[in-house]
């Protein structure tokens, strides 16, 4: 029923026509104003009255519930054409930028220490008691540099022995070399003549003791007596003819040669001797800087104890731990750039030279060893340093601004912009390349347009207004 319908038919009520006859009868101000001047005007006075009152309420209360009705239904039917406009949301502003393809250069930081490719711990080669240390912890030694010496009484002992021992083998080297002399084979004659007639001698008693034990005047004790002495000088005889020939025919060349490898022993003798007492002054070994100092005067060493150890600034290595997840990949002959916060100024470059096959006990990574040529003045063994590795992906790739990057439930999303509606797609991210990022997926396009700006809360298929389209 429209607000017109109402009207006529709360006009057309019988109501109406008591309340146009009262109105008639007396003007509403007057009533109006009767009715607040007189507090009793409302009760009934009579029958009549209260009837007159009873119909007056009723028809003001039709009056005003038809109002009501008109109202509410002019309302309603202004208000449909409202909601239906306020349905349709406003395109949201956004700004894009043009999809391009490019490759996925992921940087991956890495932590490491350097450490002293050269490094020496002085030892003792002979034993003695340490006289003189001549350098302390920070001090740079070259190699030769004698740093410590040894008490060397002991060696010059041994090596003055070892000398006599070599000066009588040459002398018996001497002799065998020029022959034996005349006196010498006249004396052993005179010994082989001695000893023939020592045996003639002892002849001519056997003989004698023989005939007596025949007679019975000797026991047969004093014959075998005899017969023992015959053969001493007999064989006495014959050692001294053999020296007298052997003067007589001179030294074998077998006998020269044995005595040429006895003075040749000797004489390594004495070089080992000299060479103990030469290492009772120790020498440096390497270059480099004292790093500790472990003796001190006084201490007494044996061959092989530790007096100090150095390092070799020049020559240092950096060892960087990997992640897991890189375990494999990292190979001989890759370049690293390399920073430390010791030295802020500096930035290096080194390549990776071998990989340590085994985990490092501490962090459970496997370790790679650069060699670092030309290390930095106060680049020290021990510290610490950051190294950037560049590996590109060989995965087909598009490059965008990483304000496009969306993550919806735990994945990355991108909105790409046709026909003026955003479409939500899901993608893959290759590379984090700081301000841009590598994505990778077979919806996109080289040239799409893609939502940089106004993606907070954008949903598929969303009306979009492009606002400023870059390139």
């Amino acid at each position: 029923m429209s607000a017109s319908d109402v009207n006529s038919v709360t006009l057309s009520h019988p109501t109406t026509q008591l309340t146009e006859q009262l109105s008639s009868e007396q003007p509403q101000a007057d009533r109006t104003d009767r009715i607040a001047l007189e507090p009793n005007a409302l009760e009934p006075k009579s029958s009549n009255d209260q009837g007159y009152r009873l119909l007056w309420g009723l028809a003001a209360g039709l009056l005003i519930g038809g109002g009501v009705v008109w109202t509410v239904t002019r309302t309603n039917s202004a208000s449909v054409p409202a909601e239906a406009a306020a349905s349709a949301p406003p395109a949201r502003a956004v700004e894009v930028v043009q999809l391009t393809n490019g490759e996925g250069v992921q940087v991956i930081e890495l932590i490491g220490q350097v450490e002293a490719r050269s490094s020496a711990t002085l030892r003792s080669q002979t034993s003695g008691v340490v006289q003189q240390i001549l350098v302390e912890p920070g001090d740079a030694i070259n190699q030769g540099m004698t740093i410590a010496i040894l008490d060397d009484s002991d060696q010059q002992l041994a090596l003055s022995q070892a000398q006599a021992n070599l000066a009588a083998e040459r002398s018996n080297l001497a002799e065998l070399d020029t022959g034996t002399r005349p006196e010498i084979i006249e004396q052993r004659r005179a010994a082989v003549e001695s000893t023939q007639a020592r045996e003639q001698e002892a002849i001519d008693n056997l003989q004698r003791t023989q005939d007596l034990v025949s007679e019975g005047a000797l026991s047969e004790r004093s014959l075998i007596e005899a017969r023992t002495s015959v053969d001493a000088t007999r064989a006495a005889r014959l050692e001294e003819a053999a020296a007298l020939a052997e003067a007589i025919a001179g030294p074998r060349t077998e006998e020269i040669a044995a005595q040429q490898a006895v003075v040749a022993a000797s004489q390594a003798a004495v070089n080992q001797a000299q060479l103990a007492l030469n290492r009772t002054r120790i020498q440096a070994t390497a270059n480099g800087i004292v790093d500790e100092r472990i003796a001190n005067v006084g201490d007494y060493l044996e061959a092989g104890d530790s007096l100090l150890s150095s390092i070799n600034q020049n020559d240092l290595d950096v060892f960087l731990e990997i992640p897991e997840e890189l375990t494999g990949q990292m190979v001989p002959g890759l370049t690293v750039n390399l920073t430390t916060r010791a030295l802020p100024d500096w930035q290096g470059q080194a390549t990776i030279t071998g990989t340590i096959p085994t985990a490092d006990a501490a962090s459970r990574r496997q370790r790679v060893r650069l060699q670092l040529n030309n290390p930095p003045e106060g680049l020290l063994p021990g510290m610490a340093i950051q190294a950037q590795l560049e590996q590109t992906s060989d995965v087909p790739s598009f490059t965008v601004s990483r304000d496009a990057l969306v993550q919806r439930a735990g994945e990355w999303v991108v909105f790409a912009v046709e026909n003026e509606q955003a479409q939500i797609l899901e993608v893959e991210l290759i590379a984090d390349m700081g301000e841009t990022v590598a994505i990778a997926s077979n919806q996109l396009q080289d040239s799409d347009a893609i939502v940089v700006r106004g993606g907070e809360g954008l949903q598929d298929g969303a009306v979009v207004r492009i606002t400023n389209e870059q390139g």
